[in-house]
């Protein structure tokens, strides 16, 4: 039995959902422009940690 894969989209996403998504389970991101395609498998804690340190910056 497979389960529904949850996602939540940041708060700071706009209208157009320009931001990304994480699972309920925090352990994959998605770009929420684009909801059908890639998803990156990551550690809540050290995915925290690099945006906090400004690593995903433009």
């Amino acid at each position: 039995m497979t389960s529904e894969i949850k996602w939540r989209k940041s708060t700071y996403s706009n209208v157009n959902g320009e931001c990304v998504e994480l699972t309920t389970t925090l352990d994959r991101i998605r770009d929420s422009k684009d909801p059908n395609g890639p998803t990156l498998r990551v550690n809540a804690a050290s995915f925290v940690h690099a945006v906090k340190q400004g690593r995903f910056d433009r």
